[in-house]
């Protein structure tokens, strides 16, 4: 499993690129719960299918050649299918929000799931990314226009995007840590973070139903899935990068989130 493109294990821009793009492989069927997307997201579906339900939109089942166009701050439930010959397979593109409100304007619609059934030109809209993200003596406005070029496509199709995220404090704190998994986090340091005491930052954050410590696991699992799905780093290092101190307690809280055991993403039958 290599990543689409070069990305230094990062499954998303992380406010250092206007685009990144992942390969993702996934060899067992699994739903996986609530899981926090925080910048612009388009699912290319390869092989297999990806079945998608969130508050706003409810069930949607995308199948092979369909892209699927998820806003920023979407809260999903992901069910991966894949074939049983094949693994599922997909690209998956992050774009900026700086990107995205330079092609986006109107900020009034809702921020829903949306779908493009048997999208005819999904291999050249990769591979025009790629290319433009691997020529590095492009000059920076024409790799920004090059960039922009699949948004103006989405526009031109009646998507509907734009930057704006849920502002509630679990989302922010997803997105802090999603920065730094393997950090020790505390919780006074968090909150000075975000100008707030430490009683005062416990109570906001106690209104999303999650605990402090509850939204860090939740978020270094997520990361650890996404690296597991995307690059072919080792499991054992995987677990350390995402803050857990041995692979054990990392497959252990793995399975007790997803169901499966993180090796199961990797290899039918694990």
């Amino acid at each position: 499993m290599k990543p689409f493109a070069a990305l230094q294990n990062e499954p998303a821009p992380q406010g250092r690129h206007d685009v990144s793009i992942l390969s993702i492989t996934q060899a067992t069927a699994a739903t996986f719960s609530d899981l926090f997307i925080s910048l612009t997201f388009l699912c290319f579906v390869h092989t297999g299918s990806k079945r998608v339900i969130c508050p706003i939109n409810g069930e949607l089942v995308a199948k092979e050649g369909d892209l699927l166009v998820f806003p920023p701050g979407s809260l999903v439930t992901l069910e991966n299918r894949p074939l049983p010959d094949a693994h599922y397979r997909a690209d998956g593109v992050y774009f900026s929000h700086d990107l995205i409100n330079s092609v986006f304007t109107d900020q009034r619609h809702p921020p829903e799931i949306q779908i493009i059934r048997a999208l005819p030109n999904a291999a050249d809209i990769l591979e025009r990314l790629q290319d433009t993200l691997n020529d590095s003596g492009l000059p920076p406005p024409i790799r920004r226009h090059r960039l922009r070029e699949p948004l103006l496509w989405l526009e031109h199709q009646g998507i509907r995007l734009s930057a704006r995220t849920d502002e509630q404090l679990s989302s922010k704190l997803r997105s802090l840590i999603e920065s730094d998994p393997g950090r020790d986090w505390r919780v006074s340091d968090v909150a000075r973070r975000f100008a707030m005491s430490e009683a005062t930052f416990r109570r906001s954050l106690a209104r999303s139903g999650l605990g402090f410590s509850k939204v860090i696991q939740n978020t270094r699992l997520e990361k650890g899935l996404a690296l597991l799905q995307t690059t072919d780093t080792p499991i054992s290092q995987i677990a350390l990068e995402c803050g857990f101190k041995t692979p054990s307690h990392f497959s252990d809280s793995f399975k007790k989130r997803f169901g499966i055991k993180p090796k199961a993403i990797r290899s039918a039958g694990d």
